[in-house]
């Protein structure tokens, strides 16, 4: 085992096996007491996390557009480790990859036929803007205003200021050494835990869709054996991916996500409603920027709805809750690329390519219903799990899409799971670049256990599914973890102000020291009698 391991690594471990055994064998105790935290969290501070995460997206236009955009996130003169495409490629699939392909029928459709006011007719043709409005939202700025915070802040730490790679070392400037002792233990190994928690739900969820999406092409049973037979063989594959570290497996895994998802994209745009596709595309970005600070702050104090709750507030924790893995592994692949450049690609360009994917495929499911009588809403409401895979058959080949969906799904599958295992081995072993194969294969077993566990105990528990306490759990993490990152921003902003500050003394100090040079040419110039001109 590496020798870098320490508090954060055997503590995590110890909490999340023992979270593992409380979900194992009283699931319905934890789901109960989960979900009360989570009622009283989402309705005593689900103002905070509106606010919150408003001020992340603020902060983060700031530092793209403000006076620290052309500092490097590195070396004045180091080049970017990554080109750009493969950039993009390996933060998208870490960011959100596996869940757009999953939500991106199944948010837009649940939308469309439960609104998010009770003035909206459901399946109208204004619910179906609300719906597409609502998903872009949720997966646009907001949730990419959260992974840059974490991920500036730790490229900018480790690679300019020559920190360890671990979310602590963000706050040396408000906290000193002391994040080398136990206040660092405690921001690391919570950033630890929300990283676990979260990636085992998404890999449960994934089994779940893929386990759908066999169940629908091959008529395989979806029961819980398909879904354990799933876990291992993926666990499998993403090992495999592991042994080949981040340069071949997730660099390579990566590109071929990108590759994939992009065909399927523009099959679906060009052999669909193309017109209504790009038509609704151009019409929800237009009322989603027009709508995005009443959207950012609404509530519903006088009518006591749960949408909101349920929705907004759910997905802003879950982000949250993200945020350390997605933002870690960000930042271990954006070494070289100034805040401007960072910003702009990890914060606009997702942001669009998500809302396409939702034009595409939201666009889509809603165009069928509305106009082709299609019904493929009752098939979210009846199983979510396989609303891609029907709304895929309204397409030409819609079995080979099928098994290229399920393919897509299980590449992000293995690069989420990949990725994830790399940035466990990082924040666990003080932030090295390269953490020990050992570490990140304990971390991969745990992740697989934890989702097989869950989807185990979901399927003997009467209460209902298992992953659903796993998931609560992340979303009560995100509480304080919202709270470090706003620390987080003071305190990068904080280095960044006083580096432009030390910069500017500089410049101050050339300029006078050139202008000592020119007045002393002229003085002995003058001394004599002669002009730099006669000189010359």
């Amino acid at each position: 085992m590496d020798k870098k391991l320490g508090v954060v690594f055997y503590v995590s471990v110890i909490i999340t096996g023992l979270f593992v055994l409380w979900g194992f064998f009283a699931p319905a105790q934890l789901q109960n007491v989960t979900g009360d935290i989570l009622n009283f969290i989402t309705n005593t501070f689900g103002w905070f996390y509106l606010f919150a995460t408003f001020m992340f997206l603020i902060f983060a236009l700031y530092l793209a557009f403000g006076p620290y955009g052309r500092i490097k996130l590195g070396e004045d003169d180091e080049d970017p480790e990554y080109g750009y495409m493969s950039w993009l490629a390996m933060l998208f699939s870490a960011g959100m990859g596996i869940g757009l392909v999953f939500w991106g029928v199944g948010e837009p459709m649940y939308h469309f036929f439960t609104p998010p006011t009770a003035d909206i007719e459901p399946e109208s043709v204004e619910a179906a803007s609300t719906a597409l409005r609502y998903s872009f939202f949720h997966w646009g700025l907001h949730p990419w205003a959260i992974y840059t915070i974490v991920a500036l802040s730790l490229a900018y730490f480790q690679f300019r200021k020559r920190e360890s790679g671990v979310i602590s070392s963000a706050f040396r400037p408000i906290l000193g050494n002391r994040v080398d002792g136990s206040i660092g233990y405690t921001i690391d190994t919570l950033a630890v835990i929300a990283t676990v928690f979260g990636v085992a739900t998404s890999l449960g969820f994934g089994t779940l869709q893929i386990a759908g999406g066999l169940s629908y092409v091959l008529d395989i049973p979806s029961g819980i054996i398909t879904q354990l037979m799933i876990i291992l063989i993926v666990t499998i594959l993403y090992m495999l991916s592991t042994l080949t570290g981040l340069n071949r497996g997730i660099l390579y895994l990566s590109n071929v996500n990108l590759i994939v998802a992009g065909l399927l994209l523009f099959f679906v745009i060009f052999t669909g409603p193309t017109a209504f596709i790009i038509e609704t595309f151009t019409t929800t970005i237009g009322s989603y920027l027009g709508e995005l600070i009443p959207m950012s702050f609404r509530m519903t104090p006088f009518t006591g709805g749960e949408w909101i709750g349920a929705w907004t507030i759910f997905y802003w924790a879950w982000w949250i809750a993200w945020a350390p893995f997605v933002g870690s592994f960000i930042a271990r692949v954006s070494r070289g690329r100034t805040i401007r450049e960072f910003v702009s690609g990890v914060l606009l360009v997702p942001t669009l390519l998500g809302g396409l994917w939702f034009a595409a495929f939201g666009g889509s499911a809603i165009f069928f219903d509305l106009n082709e009588g299609a019904n493929i809403g009752a098939a979210v409401h009846d199983d979510l799990d396989s609303s891609l895979f029907v709304l895929l058959e309204q397409f030409p080949f819609g079995a080979v899409l099928a098994v290229l969906a399920i393919l897509l799904i299980i590449t992000f599958f293995i690069t989420s799971a990949d990725s994830a295992t790399f940035v466990l081995g990082m924040m666990t072993s003080k932030g090295a670049l390269n953490p020990a194969l050992s570490t990140r294969v304990v971390w991969g077993i745990i992740q697989s256990s934890i989702a097989a566990a869950l989807l185990l105990s979901g399927h003997f528990s009467e209460e209902g599914d298992g992953l659903t306490g796993l998931q609560t759990a992340s979303i009560i993490a995100a509480l304080p973890f919202a709270l470090v990152m706003l620390f987080m921003v003071v305190s990068v902003n904080r280095s960044l102000r006083q580096e432009v500050k030390a910069e500017r003394r500089k410049e101050k100090r050339r300029i006078r020291k050139l202008e000592q040079l020119v007045e002393e040419e002229i003085l002995n110039n003058e001394d004599d009698g002669s002009s730099p001109d006669t000189k010359r």
